[in-house]
């Protein structure tokens, strides 16, 4: 049998996760320490797998009942190797380290089991799409696969330099930066979704870290309710954009 297919084979590495293509991920287990994936993201296994559902703490289901916000993983454990994927979005392993990592739920597709998770609130608005009121803490000591749709872009933060990200097209970023919602509009287009632009909320980061942007967003809906009234919906007022993270947080 023949075919340009046989080209397509696996890629020898030593490593715990090893890209196969920009779109499937390998995770060699040794019996010693597990994996989290997301459900259903196992395309296919060698070795002495077993698959359970990963228990969520009272705190956890909590914050995931009140906030919309939560992990739907499994537990991979074992000796072998399983191969991950979803939707043939890309991949990429990323270290957490001390500073930790903020992260969409959507777009986590695995991690080391030692890493902790909790909900945070990210800023005072409610019913954004995109990122919206709630993300993942990601932290301890560890690796976390991410998804993008197509190849993303990493902005770095300074204190003399920070940065604009639109709330559709933001990934993932440093823990340790502040976070401002809000929606750029000016008086003669207030009434208007960014003066007919095509933008609307977008993310502010100011400190010291990373921010993880993809080139794709979806569109938010021209009449959601933000807030408290038609001044929250534009970002004016009191229940506008805060200028800091809240710092509410739901734990496990």
């Amino acid at each position: 049998m023949q075919s340009p297919l046989f080209a397509f084979t696996e890629a020898q590495t030593q490593e715990r996760y090893a890209l196969q293509n920009p779109q499937l991920l390998r995770v060699a287990l040794s019996g010693h320490e597990d994996v989290l994936a997301r459900k259903g993201s196992m395309v296919a296994y060698q070795g002495l797998i077993e698959f359970d559902g990963e228990y969520q703490t009272p705190g956890q289901r909590t914050a995931r009942s009140r906030a919309g916000e939560g992990l739907d993983l499994m537990r991979c454990s074992g000796q072998g190797t399983v191969y991950l994927a979803n939707l043939a979005q890309h991949i990429h392993v990323m270290d957490v380290d001390h500073d930790g990592l903020t992260v969409d739920s959507s777009y986590v597709l695995a991690l080391d089991s030692t890493l902790h998770w909790e909900t945070i609130a990210v800023d005072s608005q409610y019913g954004i799409s995109g990122s919206g009121k709630y993300n993942l803490n990601i932290s301890g000591q560890g690796k976390v696969a991410l998804m993008t749709s197509g190849q993303p872009l990493m902005l770095q933060v300074t204190p003399d330099k920070y940065v604009n990200v639109d709330a559709d097209a933001i990934v993932a970023w440093s823990s340790s930066l502040r976070v401002q919602m809000q929606a750029q509009t000016h008086s003669s287009g207030v009434w208007r979704r960014r003066g007919n632009t095509g933008e609307g909320w977008e993310l502010s980061f100011l400190g010291q870290g990373h921010a993880l942007v993809q080139p794709s967003e979806l569109l938010p809906p021209q009449n959601a309710m933000i807030g408290g009234g038609v001044a929250a919906q534009f970002g004016m007022g009191q229940q506008g954009a805060r200028g800091q993270n809240q710092g509410n947080i739901f734990s496990n």
